[in-house]
């Protein structure tokens, strides 16, 4: 083992005595011991104990420790701190700007235990909560963590849409009359994108001289008829070319995953070539089937037999439900977020929720906050009519799957959001029995975020989804599409069985600021692969529809 990887196996004892708030002075003699093992004039590995203690700042002490890590790869002490700390604890000292008191602030005080979930509060605007964070640290973290991310070479599709609109739209300038247009997982809006893939009729030689001029992106290799390169982000890029009398073909084959295109060469080994996509699958004898449910999930039967629904698309929206204002977590206020609604995005309606007072550490709302909340949208209502802000909470799931207020609270909202927030890691059984508890209250309207996933750093709670969508069915409860791009939850794999069912889902976009309320596009494209037609959307409701609708819940 060289002094390097000594010296950091010193640095995270120091780091984890810091972060567990030991002895100041035997936690900067590790750190300095960290430096020291790196500045060693000879090799650490082969020599005696009396040789190393011998050294400056090197004591008989820590010349035991790095005998026993060559010996090991670890020593007691730092063993029994790492077996003390999260493992999404331990992996947050990789962050940039993140040192053990932040952390420890962050742990103890917030409960945040991993990336992804630091991730979310810093899209939250949460981190500026915890003691000796301001909204430059909390930017200067979220950066951090995405780069990381991007460093997996994994990034979430809303990442990812703006900067390859770039490239696509430097394409059509450069060639205007040749067709570009993305294919692969970007064209079926899959929720996490390992490469952008664009198709173009440009040759290879056109494509290779376009990107000389695009110093932002560096050619990685390159085959007869396609080019890999990536951009300064990490991001991997792979424009193929093709034929104009190959282009839709090609389009077809590419955008496909692969047992949507081995099943289509079951009816057909070798695909027909035709003008356009819609000639090839009527040559097949299927319906057109739009790019998002081209996943191999019983679309071609649903073309074979003529199911395909009419899929949602952003202007089916009628409203937004599930949003937050400064009245919990949010940046903006109820105002501020009901005429951005109203006048940016031209909805009818707009659902406040912020968070119920279990959830402390995002300010949530006593009963007493709650009834000011309840004032206020009555008066805004009297002024933004015919415009309607409906009064709702997020109301938290605990443990047993009560919720956190009196029926007699729960019973004067519009309607009630449950979520899980706290204590993730229960079994399969204990989750979802949690859960169909909490969907079995009368007053339960939205299943919000049904398993508590953060895309890319972790995993939802293990539930039953089978039992969980057939008691919403049983208890004529929303589930909830939450649109936020780290969420997309539900996932649109079970969307399909709940759309089977016969339930009613929405796309929420848990909005904490009014940008955040845009959110909802991303919702609209994994409700598209997972079926949704607009009629099945409680939000695609109109606002009489959707009045009728709370009206007849709570009777």
């Amino acid at each position: 083992m060289e002094n390097k990887a000594i010296a950091k196996i010193f640095k995270l004892y120091s780091q984890l005595m810091e972060l567990f708030d030991e002895n100041p002075f035997r936690t900067k003699a590790m750190a300095s011991a960290s430096f020291k093992i790196d500045k060693l004039p000879f090799s650490a590995a082969g020599v005696t104990i009396d040789q190393l203690s011998t050294q400056p700042g090197i004591g008989k002490s820590t010349a035991e420790k790095i005998i026993t890590i060559l010996e090991t790869g670890s020593f007691p002490e730092l063993d029994n701190l790492i077996a003390q700390t999260p493992q999404g604890v331990l992996a947050m000292l990789t962050i940039k700007g993140l040192g053990p008191k932040k952390i420890r602030s962050i742990w103890k005080d917030l409960g945040i235990e991993s990336i992804g979930e630091l991730l979310y509060a810093c899209n939250e605007n949460r981190l500026m909560e915890a003691k000796g964070f301001g909204l430059k640290t909390q930017e200067e973290i979220r950066k951090s963590i995405e780069f990381s991310n991007a460093n997996q070479g994994l990034f979430l599709y809303a990442k990812v849409e703006k900067i390859a609109a770039t490239l696509l739209g430097s394409l059509v300038s450069h060639f205007p009359d040749q067709q570009h247009v993305f294919t692969g997982d970007m064209r079926r809006k899959c929720e996490i994108i390992s490469s952008v893939d664009i198709l173009t009729t440009c040759s290879i030689s056109e494509i290779q001289s376009f990107l000389r001029e695009m110093p932002a992106y560096t050619a990685e290799e390159q085959q007869d008829t396609a080019v890999q390169l990536s951009d300064e982000l990490g991001v991997r890029y792979r424009i193929q070319t093709t034929s104009e009398e190959r282009f839709a073909i090609d389009l077809l084959i590419t955008t496909g995953s692969e047992t949507h295109i081995r099943e289509l060469q079951t009816i057909r080994r070798t695909l027909p070539t035709f003008a356009s996509e819609e000639a090839i699958y009527e040559a097949l004898g299927l319906s057109y089937i739009e790019p998002e449910l081209r996943e191999g999930a019983g679309e071609i039967n649903w073309a074979k037999n003529g199911q395909l629904p009419q899929l949602i698309t952003y202007a089916d929206l009628k409203g937004t439900l599930h949003n937050h204002s400064t009245y919990s977590d949010g940046v903006h206020s109820l105002e501020q977020m009901a005429m951005y609604c109203k006048d940016e995005l031209g909805l009818s309606y707009f659902g406040i929720c912020d968070h119920s007072k279990t959830a402390v550490y995002a300010g949530g709302l006593s009963i007493e906050r709650v009834k000011e909340q309840w004032i206020e949208i009555e008066q805004l209502n009297q002024k933004l009519a015919p415009f309607r802000i409906f009064s709702g909470i997020e109301s938290d799931i605990l443990s047993d799957g009560s919720l956190d207020y009196p029926d007699d609270i729960l019973a004067k909202f519009d309607f009630v959001v449950a979520s899980i927030h706290s204590n993730l890691r229960m079994d399969e059984e204990k989750a979802t029995q949690r859960l169909i508890t909490a969907i079995e209250n009368p007053y339960t309207t939205i299943l919000g975020h049904p398993t508590g996933r953060l895309l890319l750093s972790r995993p939802g709670y293990p539930i039953d989804y089978k039992k969980v969508i057939d008691a919403c069915v049983a208890n004529q409860v929303v589930i909830e599409i939450n649109a936020n791009p780290l969420r997309l939850d539900l996932d649109w794999r079970w969307q399909r069985y709940a759309l089977e069912k016969g339930i009613l889902l929405s796309i929420n976009p848990d909005a904490h600021r009014t940008e955040g309320l845009t959110d909802m596009q991303y919702g609209v494209y994994v409700a598209r692969k997972g079926g949704l037609s607009p009629e099945r959307c409680l939000n695609a409701f109109s606002l009489e529809e959707i009045e009728q609708y709370f009206a007849k819940k709570k009777r």
